[in-house]
């Protein structure tokens, strides 16, 4: 199986895992200059940008350890970018969080990091 097809199936997984802890999906794969999001969601009334990452196993760090600085930022920027073209109100409540698949193991951590840049 090729990285697209199991990265868009760990993506699957990771929405309905979500799903069921009551976000509802407002869009996947979002793609902007900088990046992608994975998932952008909401929790109540909070926007919650999702990245997912999947590793085979916990070694070297396993998924959550693939969450490179270089990645925040980029993600920050896209997410930037997708509250300014979707004309979010500034007042709106956002973070940041990460689903990680490590072989069948999913850890979703809140808040997960800050946005580097302006937000």
């Amino acid at each position: 199986m090729n990285k697209r097809r199991i990265g868009s199936e760990k993506e699957r997984l990771a929405c309905k895992y979500l799903e069921k802890k009551g976000y509802s999906i407002v869009t996947t794969n979002y793609w902007c200059r900088y990046a992608e999001i994975d998932i952008v969601a909401k929790e109540a009334d909070v926007l919650v940008f999702v990245e997912v990452k999947y590793r085979g196993n916990a070694h070297y760090g396993g998924s959550m350890g693939a969450v490179s600085q270089n990645k925040i930022r980029k993600i920050s920027q896209c997410a930037v970018y997708y509250i300014f073209k979707e004309q979010i109100p500034p007042d709106i409540p956002m973070r940041f969080d990460v689903v990680a698949i490590d072989g069948t193991c999913v850890t979703h951590l809140e808040n997960a990091f800050e946005v580097m840049g302006d937000f």
